[in-house]
């Protein structure tokens, strides 16, 4: 027994094997996560008629369009080839159109439509009831992003990356 106001030793280390404890897994947290949060936005986003990759794409163009696809990948950390088809079926859905740059027959402008710059009004919704479904704070979220993309920053630094 220790006596009130003694110091207590820190633990020692945890034995290595018990870094293989799937509890003690980040990337298990983190899928589960992802996927749990996501599933929370899903019947949100439904009624918009948007997935959520979708919702990603149309949040970087009502931040600005027209946008290149170039700019959208990289704003969204995306292969281009992912968001294509993404952006195909916003197309269908009268959202954005898709037009080559002229001078630049490689490059793709993406640009919002009259109803996908209406629907950000219905988006403005969104965030706030996503907050309440989860029971989190503005200042929560706000220290739940700062974590994660301090995480994604990390992934960026030299040496984080297969092979190296």
């Amino acid at each position: 027994m220790v006596a009130a106001g003694t110091p207590v030793a820190p633990e020692t280390a945890t034995p290595p094997d018990d870094d293989l404890l799937l509890e003690r897994q980040l990337c298990f947290a983190l899928t589960v996560a992802s996927r749990s949060v996501v599933g929370v936005y899903k019947p949100v986003l439904e009624k918009m008629g948007l997935t959520h990759p979708q919702y990603l794409v149309m949040l970087a163009l009502w931040e600005r369009s027209p946008r290149t696809l170039k700019d959208i990948s990289e704003a969204l950390l995306h292969e281009p080839a992912t968001l294509s088809p993404l952006l195909r079926r916003l197309e269908e859905a009268g959202f954005v159109t898709r037009n080559r740059i002229h001078g630049n027959e490689r490059a793709l402008a993406i640009t919002l439509t009259e109803a996908g710059s209406a629907l950000r009004q219905q988006a403005t919704a969104v965030p706030g009831t996503i907050m309440e479904r989860l029971h989190l704070t503005r200042a929560e979220v706000a220290e739940l992003h700062r974590a994660m993309t301090g995480l994604i920053a990390a992934t960026q630094l030299p040496g984080a990356s297969a092979g190296r």
